[in-house]
Formats: C-alpha cells, structure tokens, sequence
C-alpha cells in the first residue's frame, strides 16, 4: 500500500469519516470460554467504537457452560454484526483458525474475551497497523488486578525476573519485537501463512509471529498507542498451570523454530536445571561447593528486586491497576506476592517445559 494512500486512510479514521470505502473492513475475534462476568462488556466496545467500518464482531464459543453462549445471542440479535461461532475443539488456536476462515474484513483483530481496552483501541490499532505498514501491531502486555495475587503478578511481569525482557511487556517501548499481545493482521496474510498453529496449546501467538517474521522479515510491531489490560490468574494454582502450559508451549515452538525463537523462552528451564545439577553435585561430592549460599543469594535477589518493583510501582499500580472492590494492598503485602509470583512463573514453566522435553525423549511425542 503506497504512503500517500495510507496516509490518507489514517487521516479518515482520525476524522472519524463516515466513507467506509476509504477504510479497511475489519473483523474482531474473540475466543471465548466461560465468559459471562465479561463478553457483553468487550463486544459492546467494540459495537461502540468510533471506527468506520467495523464489519463483524466474531465471538468462537469453546463450549461455555454459563451465560456466554446466550449473552451474545442477545447481542447479535440487536446488531447482527455480531455472530457466534462453535469451537468443539475448545483451545484458542482452533478458535482463531475458524474465524480466520470465516472472516469478512480485510483486517483480522484479534481480542481476548476478558481484557480491558481503552476506548480508542480498535482506532489505534488500524492507525498504527496502516503507518507502519507492518504485517502484525499491538501493544505492551498491560495487567490490572483484583486480588493481591493478580497485583504480585502485574507487578512481578515489570521486572526482568518476571518478562526475561521481553520488548511487548514494556508499557513504554515502541518498535519491532518478536511478539504483541493479540494482535492485528491482514486477514489474507493469516491465510497464507496457515493461521494459528493447532499442535500449540499455548504460545500460539509468539509461533505465528515467528512465522510473520521468518516470511516476511522484520514486521511486527508493538506501538505504546494501542492500550488494553490483561486480569492475570486470580490464584497460584493457576498461576502455576498456566506457567506450566507457557513451558510446554515455549518448548513446541523452540522445536518449531529452532534458530528464530526467543532466548528467554530457555532461560528458566536451563537456570533451574543447571541449580538442580548444582544441588546435586553439592550432595554428592566430598567436597563443598557451596550451593546454600549460592541458593540463599539467589533468594535474596528474588526479594531485593520484588522490593524494588513493589515500592518504585507502588503509587501508579494504586492508580491505574487495581481494580479490586478493597483497598489496594500494602507495599509489604505487594512485595510478598511479587517474588511469590516471580517463584511460581519460573517454577512453572520449567516444569512445563521439562515436561514436554522428556514426552518427546521418551514417548516420541512431537506434539501437544
């Protein structure tokens, strides 16, 4: 697409212009389970957008057993832009895959079921999306929490230890990465490209922008513009199990691609498997190698660096993260969940990622 044409498209949704021949159709997707507290919030913000052409808001149902299903029957029965999807096959990435093929615009948003979005999201998205010329655009991983749990996981994701610096965890980076949350794409690209890889459970978007990446060169795009916040697992049981499954998902994709994946996607499992040798080492040698005091430093950065997080994040996460019908937590209370949760997220997902590495080992098993 030339520059004056995309300028000019851009200055229509700007203007808010009602020539809908001048803007991009685009299709919204939304995978959902169980999503009653949340569906008719996020597809009414969308319906409400600003945005010129919204073509369809797809919402792919993986089998709800609350009000979801119904919820979005009433809404596409006010504006049929709305339209329900079965996914028998539950997980996100068929989800995905089946509105892909279904969709009507020219541009594929992809959404979350749960999120919050700024009111001009869907607007920055095609802004940003249409100036870069960038085959896939979105923004930082933002958090907001509603237990002291979810605020040690907000804050824990703004420290190395918790993103292993990964660029779409910056709220304020803009520029290339290997990966956004959600995200927007050329329908067509999605299409050409295969969609959203079936065999990864989890991880599936980091894999397909590897692959955005690996076809297209450098083109995905994460702009600070494009705003929405993400309610992190409420307790560290799920916390864990979704850690686990990042793990397994990491490890598909290092197979996948095994000279273009992310480094932090190794970094936990070879850390704590070098400190399980380590500890063993210690145990069996006549020798001392000192693994407590290099198990108590470890311990010591953990909580010298979730202090640092909790205090220098303290006033902003009161203002604009807690959503928690209480008062925010304390700092002390932050500081706690914050290297529990930096604990539980790395835990996690060596585990998931030792998991999937001996399935393959042992059982030959190249897939999910």
């Amino acid at each position: 697409m030339s520059t004056v044409k995309t300028k000019q498209i851009t200055e229509n949704i700007t203007k808010e212009s009602s020539d809908i021949d001048q803007t991009p159709g685009v299709t919204v997707g939304i995978p959902v389970l169980n999503e009653e507290d949340h569906i008719e919030r996020v597809v009414s913000g969308f319906l409400n957008s600003n945005y010129p052409n919204l073509v369809e808001v797809l919402v792919a149902d993986g089998g709800s057993t609350d009000r979801t299903r119904e919820i979005v029957q009433e809404l596409s029965e006010k504006d049929s832009r709305v339209k329900l999807i079965d996914n028998p096959d539950k997980f996100q990435s068929f989800a995905l895959n089946r509105m892909i093929e279904q969709a009507e615009g020219e541009i594929f948003l992809r959404a979350d079921g749960h999120c919050l979005y700024k009111e001009d999201y869907l607007e920055k998205n095609i802004e940003v999306f249409l100036e870069t010329g960038a085959r896939n655009v979105g923004g930082a991983q933002r958090y907001v929490a509603a237990n002291p749990i979810q605020a040690g996981t907000a804050l824990a994701v703004k420290s190395f230890l918790g993103n292993g610096g990964a660029k779409y965890m910056d709220e304020n980076y803009e520029g290339y990465a290997d990966t956004v949350f959600l995200g927007c794409f050329w329908t067509e690209d999605l299409r050409e490209i295969g969609g959203f890889n079936t065999k990864n459970i989890t991880n599936q978007d980091s894999e397909l922008n590897l692959r955005l990446i690996e076809n297209f060169g450098e083109t995905v795009f994460v702009s600070p513009k494009i705003k929405s916040w993400y309610y992190p697992r409420d307790s560290y049981k799920k916390l864990f199990k979704q850690y686990f499954r990042y793990g397994r998902g990491r490890f598909l994709t290092k197979i996948l691609h095994p000279k273009s994946s992310p480094i932090r996607g190794l970094t936990p499992f070879v850390f704590i498997f070098s400190l399980v040798i380590y500890l063993i080492a210690d145990l069996v040698s006549s020798a001392n190698l000192y693994f407590p005091h290099v198990a108590a430093f470890l311990v010591a950065v953990v909580l010298i660096e979730s202090f640092r997080i909790s205090v220098t994040n303290y006033k902003q996460f009161k203002e604009e993260n807690w959503k928690g019908d209480t008062k925010s937590p304390g700092v002390l209370s932050l500081w706690w969940h914050t290297a529990f949760s930096v604990v539980v997220m790395q835990i996690g997902h060596f585990s998931g990622f030792s998991y999937q590495l001996l399935r393959k080992i042992f059982l030959r098993v190249k897939g999910w």
